[in-house]
C-alpha cells in the first residue's frame, strides 16, 4: 500500500540550488570571532560535504572542536588545517565535541592519544561506535557502569559489533540496511588507536547544562540541547554574543531528527531545544558544524520549529486518508513516502517519520497498533 507523495503531485520541480551544508571543504582558516578560528574537514556522508572544525585560542594553546571523522584520511586533513592555522597537533589542549555522530567525535580518539587532550562533551555522551548498541543509559542520562567496561581489542571487533547493532530489527517491525563495510573499515581500521586502545571515548571534562568552561580566555556557558541525538551541547560565550550550535541549529538545512534513540519522544525533546535558542537574547553569530555562520539564531530556530510542525500535519492529514479509505492505518514505510521525496527513501525517512508519529502517539492524536511485527498507525 502506497500513498500519494503531497509534494510533487501536479508540480513541476525545478533542481534547487545546493545547500550550504553540501559544499566541499576548502583550505580556508577564518577568523569568525574574537580568539575563534573556521576551518572545514572534508566529509562525505548523505546531505553533507564537510564538518566546521572551529579552533579556539588562548594561552596554553588551542581548542578544537568537533575534529572530525576517524581514520588516517581525515586525520591528514585536520593536521593540515591546523597548520594552515599556524598550530601543531601538539598545541590541542581541550577537544569540544558537540555530540555522538562520527563525523564530529572521530578525531578525538587520536588527538586524546597523541597529546593527552582533554576531551570535553556533555556527561550523557554516548556513540554507537564505543557501545555499538551494547551500552545503556541511566535515569539521568548518563552512560551506566556497564557500557565504561565496553573494550574492543581490535578496529574488526568494533566493526563486526557495528554491524550486528545495524542488523537488528527497528522498533517499528523495519530492517536497517547500514552503511557498507568498506566504509566502516575505511574510518576504523587505518587508525593508530584501533588496536588495544579501542575503548570508548571517555570525556574527561562531561559537562552538565548551566556549566561553565574557560576556553578562548572567556567563560562559556554548556547548553544540553537534545533532539538530533540524546547528548547534544551547544557553547554559549554571552560576553561576545557568540554561540556554537553544533547540528541542532544548522543555517540551510533542518537536522535529521532519529527515531531511535534513548528517548520516547525526541521530537518534543527537539522542540524545547529550539525554544530555548530562540529564547537567547543578544547573540552576533551563531557557528554551526555544517554550512556558513549566520546571525538569526532565533529566526532559524523559530523556522526549524514551523518546519516540523507542517511535517506533523502532513503525517495527520495522511492519516485521515487511511481512516478514511478502506485500509484505515498505515506503516511507517507508508507514512515515510508521503513525507519524503522518493530520492530520499531509506533508514534515515523512515527513522525520522518514526519519530514523527512517536510524538504524536504520545501527544495523543495518533494510536499504535502491531500487525505481524509492523507498528500501524492512525488517527486516535
Amino acid at each position: 500500500m502506497s500513498l500519494p507523495c503531497r509534494h510533487r503531485n501536479n508540480v513541476v520541480c525545478l533542481d534547487r540550488p545546493r545547500k550550504q551544508e553540501q559544499e566541499e571543504a576548502t583550505e580556508d582558516v577564518t577568523e569568525v570571532a574574537p580568539g575563534v578560528l573556521r576551518t572545514q574537514l572534508p566529509i562525505s556522508m548523505p546531505g553533507l560535504g564537510h564538518v566546521n572544525c572551529y579552533v579556539l585560542e588562548d594561552e596554553r594553546g588551542i581548542a578544537v572542536v568537533d575534529p572530525g571523522l576517524p581514520g588516517a584520511e581525515s586525520w591528514g586533513h585536520l593536521v593540515d588545517r591546523l597548520e594552515r592555522a599556524g598550530y601543531r597537533v601538539s598545541d590541542v589542549h581541550t577537544v569540544v565535541v558537540t555530540h555522538s555522530h562520527p563525523d564530529h567525535f572521530g578525531g578525538a580518539y587520536r588527538l586524546r592519544h597523541e597529546t593527552g587532550a582533554d576531551v570535553v562533551t556533555h556527561k550523557s555522551f554516548l556513540t554507537l561506535f564505543d557501545g555499538s548498541g551494547e551500552a545503556t543509559v541511566d535515569e539521568d542520562g548518563r552512560p551506566s557502569e556497564d557500557s565504561a567496561d565496553l573494550v574492543f581489542n581490535s578496529a574488526e571487533e568494533r566493526i563486526d559489533a557495528i554491524e550486528r547493532y545495524l542488523g537488528r530489527p527497528t522498533p517499528w517491525g523495519g530492517q536497517r540496511t547500514g552503511p557498507p563495510r568498506e566504509f566502516l573499515e575505511r574510518l576504523w581500521a587505518d587508525d593508530p588507536t584501533s588496536s588495544g586502545l579501542a575503548g570508548p571515548l571517555k570525556p574527561t571534562q562531561p559537562l552538565i547544562d548551566g556549566q561553565t568552561i574557560r576556553l578562548a580566555r572567556r567563560e562559556w556557558l554548556a547548553m544540553h540541547t537534545p533532539g538530533h541525538t540524546h547528548d547534544h551541547l551547544c557553547l554559549y560565550d554571552p560576553e561576545h554574543g557568540v554561540v556554537l550550535t553544533g547540528d541542532h541549529v544548522l543555517p540551510t538545512i533542518t537536522p535529521h531528527i532519529s527515531g531511535l534513540t534513548l528517548h520516547t519522544d525526541p521530537l518534543a525533546l527537539f522542540f524545547a531545544s529550539l525554544h530555548r535558542m530562540a529564547g537567547i537574547n543578544d547573540v552576533a553569530i551563531a557557528l554551526p558544524a555544517h554550512g556558513h555562520p549566520f546571525t538569526d539564531l532565533s529566526g532559524r530556530s523559530e523556522h526549524i520549529i514551523d518546519h516540523h510542525e507542517d511535517r506533523l500535519e502532513i503525517i495527520r492529514q495522511a492519516g485521515r486518508d487511511l481512516h478514511e479509505g478502506a485500509v484505515g492505518e498505515g506503516t511507517v514505510n507508508d507514512y515515510m513516502k508521503v513525507l519524503f521525496r522518493e530520492r530520499s527513501w531509506g533508514d534515515m525517512a523512515e527513522s525520522e517519520t518514526y519519530a514523527h508519529l512517536e510524538h504524536l502517539r504520545t501527544i495523543g492524536d495518533f494510536v499504535r497498533t502491531s500487525v505481524d511485527g509492523l507498528a500501524r498507525y492512525a488517527p486516535a
